[in-house]
């Protein structure tokens, strides 16, 4: 994807033309322009070719350079430099009108006196009024520059409309100067005289000059809503002190080079990402994470840039600089979203790509009506000009943009990125959030908490279960592996070494010979006869939460070690928060269905998916989207065919994983409470954007009516150009300032996640897994089956049951796992279970 900055857009109606072009440009598949950043993102077609196109549609373009951060100060700068010029002609539009108003209002409407004897002389009046408007057309001469340009190149837009209705206004008024000269030949003095109450050169002038108001109070407020983006910016110091021959320099930031060891004294802030190597300190991240608290930092651990030092002196070695930082890529997706198009958008777009030559036909109409119902050319034009110059194009274009960026704003000061404005837009209608266990709701570092020696003593089932395991990188593995080598056991030499994804891993001794595994319950029991006691306390250790790991040496299980991983402090609040929020929380885990109920069970009850393998996530999300949009949580790597299948795909970290391909949305913090935040802030920012376009829209349906003259007749009411000017440059100002509220609202406090709405329960027995799209299995613990005739009339009960595919029973586990077909009724299990003599726990 291509980043361009394109110059000389001034309404919708521009980047709807630049759109059109670029689109036009051979192997362009995609493009999208944003009014409020001024910039356009393109996918394939040339740069050069996309360049030319968007100049031949009369704008400026050009190549976001590498260094998005210092194109960024460039555009800043341009930027203030375009609302310093503004001012300059506000001021100088002003020096002229008040006097032009003087003589316009006050002494042709009102009487009041003039100097030098000029209230004798009417022609005089005009010709003075004529001069200080021509003075106000010359200062505001860039809305016909750029409105000539428009209309030539086919694509009239704002100031196209703005240039015609004070245009016109300029070119009556003149031409009444003439008649009145005529007059006064023919010695008419008295006639002459009424026609300085038909001119509008104030008209003209004021036209400009309110629409002025407006573009300088809407940059000023869009200037607001990129200020998270400038603060993000200014964050990373301009100046590092680094070593340099055993001596403290200081030099420019952007001149640090990786493997420098930079210095940072207590106050100051980090100046690139680095690594600590010399010195404790607390940082503050709150500008990464959102986290307010101060994160501890020793040798070894990571510092990022813009973050600030409270206490302590620190020696880093840069690791990672210039846009390789973490805070420059936060600055690109916050940018990048920005500067993306929500789907929403699309309907603004293709009214404001019409919207100015309809309404040029609409004004064109009008005064050739008015002319003819009033008969006064005068009167006709003004009703044509008052159309031209309150219909308001800029409005509509800014009703998405502006609201995006201020919502990403929000979300990046709170440590939650969004990578486009689509995931913005989306993430608040999904209806189903689909939790990964390990490392989102849990800590995601196990560790063992129980060994069972069954055929071997304690300390040679360590033993064993370290020369396993010392190769595998799960993570199961590495708690096992820990816990060995503090426990001082010693591995012996294995061969063969080899992962069984999903179920554990396998090698051979190489003293024996003899096949060693590592494995979970459910394939040690497809592949060895288990001693009763093994099932025993597998039961024991699953229904407990714990992961249960087998070990086996040859044919003979030697014992169990079982692992579990910690519920992170905040995951049930956080479930809690999103039932709140009316939306379906789905925990997704490789366990078992019975550890994963345990946990379940201390996450009140949440629905689960067990025993789904890697290769199978994406599966399970594509089967739950047929019950509305879904959101996918996960580490972003494991789970990133998954992130891509769902609607929404949200990655957890803490501050490295924001370049994580796959996930739309990157949440600081490793704490789900960040997810309730961005749900609310999505649908905050769609609100205000419904907001945005329905008054975008009402006061063009409204205003263009109104300004034509339909409701004289009606009601008598009247608008006459200047007002006109008026209301159009309130228009986009409130569109805008509208969008600001977003900063008000706090989205991301804990506990305000209500909607009010009423929730229900969710049935802690709704246990399944998805083996495939259309295929669900039911786990179902039964009580009082004895032998395998026991299990023979369970499964021919629940066979009988229609949409019952297949029914496993197994009297040794005291389960029942039935495979559907189809939906089936949970309580048409239960009875046919009940109803052959068993007892369903």
């Amino acid at each position: 994807m291509k980043q361009f900055n394109v110059t000389g857009m001034s309404c919708a109606a521009c980047s709807a033309r630049v759109e059109k072009a670029v689109l036009g440009v051979d192997g362009v598949t995609s493009c999208s322009v944003n009014l409020l950043t001024n910039s356009m993102s393109v996918e394939g077609g040339g740069e050069g070719a996309i360049i030319a196109a968007v100049r031949d549609a009369g704008y400026g373009a050009s190549l976001k350079g590498e260094n998005a951060l210092a194109d960024d100060d460039e555009l800043d700068r341009v930027a203030r430099n375009e609302k310093k010029n503004m001012i300059m002609r506000l001021v100088a539009s002003l020096v002229f009108l008040l006097p032009l108003m003087y003589l316009s209002m006050g002494h042709v409407m009102w009487g009041w006196p003039l100097p030098l004897s000029m209230d004798r002389y009417p022609l005089a009046v005009a010709v003075t009024e004529l001069l200080l408007t021509t003075a106000v057309l010359v200062i505001n001469q860039k809305f016909f520059i750029n409105g000539f340009k428009g209309a030539t190149k086919g694509a009239p837009n704002m100031d196209t409309l703005v240039a015609l209705g004070a245009g016109a206004s300029y070119l009556w008024s003149v031409y009444l100067i003439y008649v009145m000269v005529t007059l006064m030949t023919n010695g008419n003095y008295i006639e002459h005289h009424r026609y300085l109450h038909e001119m509008y050169f104030e008209s003209a002038a004021m036209i400009l000059t309110l629409i002025t108001v407006g573009k300088l109070l809407e940059t000023v407020a869009k200037g607001k809503t990129t200020s998270a983006i400038k603060g993000l910016m200014k964050l990373t110091p301009k100046i590092a002190t680094v070593e340099r021959d055993g001596k403290e320099v200081e030099i420019l930031s952007k001149e640090v080079t990786r493997g420098d060891t930079f210095i940072v004294k207590p106050g100051e802030s980090v100046p690139v990402d680095g690594i600590v190597v010399d010195g404790n300190s607390a940082v503050d991240e709150s500008a990464l994470t959102g986290e307010s608290l101060p994160v501890e930092k020793t040798v070894g651990a990571k510092v990022y840039a813009g973050t600030i030092n409270t206490s302590g002196y620190i020696r880093c070695e840069a690791t990672s600089i210039g846009e390789d930082t973490a805070m420059a890529q936060i600055v690109k997706l916050v940018s990048d979203a920005a500067a993306s198009k929500a789907p929403i958008a699309k309907v603004a777009d293709r009214v404001a790509g019409i919207f100015a030559p309809v309404v040029l036909l609409i004004a064109f109409v009008t005064t050739i009506i008015w002319l003819f119902v009033n008969n006064s050319l005068g009167y006709a034009l003004e009703r044509g000009i008052s159309v031209l110059v309150i219909s308001c194009p800029c409005a509509l274009g800014l009703a998405t943009p502006v609201a995006i960026m201020a919502g990403s704003g929000v979300g990046a000061r709170n440590g939650a990125l969004f990578k486009s404005a689509t995931a913005l837009e989306v993430l608040g209608g999904c209806k189903t959030v689909v939790l990964d266990k390990t490392g989102t709701l849990t800590n995601g570092t196990p560790g063992v908490t129980d060994v069972i020696p069954i055929a071997r003593s304690e300390e040679e089932l360590l033993r064993l279960a370290y020369s396993v395991e010392k190769r595998s990188e799960h993570p199961l593995a590495r708690a096992v592996v820990e816990y060995a080598e503090q426990r001082g056991a010693v591995a012996f030499d294995v061969s063969g070494f080899s992962a069984l994804v999903g179920s554990g891993v396998e090698c051979y001794s190489t003293d024996t010979g003899e096949r060693l595994l590592g494995v979970s319950y459910k394939y040690a029991k497809e592949k060895v006869e288990l001693p009763d006691s093994v099932a025993d306390y597998y039961e024991a250790l699953a229904s407990a939460g714990k992961t249960p790991l087998v070990f086996i040496e040859g044919n003979t299980v030697a014992g169990i070690i079982a692992v579990a991983d910690t519920l992170k402090d905040d995951a049930a609040a956080a479930v809690d928060e999103l039932r709140a929020l009316g939306v379906r929380p789905v925990m997704l885990t490789g366990d078992n269905a019975v550890t994963a109920g345990a946990i379940a069970e201390k996450l009140g009850g949440i629905e689960f998916i067990a025993d789904v393998l890697p290769d199978g996530k994406e599966e399970v999300v594509r089967a739950l989207k047929k019950d509305g949009r879904v959101a996918m949580v996960g580490d972003g790597i494991n789970d990133a065919p998954a992130l891509v299948r769902a609607d929404v795909g949200i990655a957890i970290g803490n501050g490295t994983d924001i370049a994580i391909d796959s996930a739309d949305v990157v949440l600081m913090r490793p704490t789900l409470l960040q997810l309730s935040g961005a749900i609310r802030l999505s649908r905050a920012t769609l609100r205000i954007i419904h907001e945005n376009l329905f008054w975008a829209f009402i006061y063009n349906t409204l205003g263009i009516p109104l300004a034509a003259g339909a409701f004289i007749a009606l009601l008598g009411w009247e608008l006459t150009p200047m007002f006109g000017a008026a209301a159009m440059s309130l228009s986009s100002f409130c569109v805008v300032t509208n969008a600001l509220r977003l900063n008000l609202r706090r989205t991301f406090v804990k506990g305000n996640a209500t909607d009010g709405k009423n929730h229900k329960k969710y049935d802690k027995t709704n246990i399944y897994t998805i083996k495939e799209q259309e295929k669900m299995e039911k786990i179902i613990k039964v009580e009082g089956m004895m032998c395998p005739h026991c299990e023979a009339h369970v499964k021919s009960a629940l066979e009988a049951i229609s949409g019952v595919e297949s029914a496993v029973a197994s009297h040794k586990e005291g389960t029942v796992t039935v495979t559907l077909s189809g939906p089936v009724d949970q309580q048409a299990l239960v009875d046919a279970i009940v109803g052959a003599g068993y007892k369903v726990v």
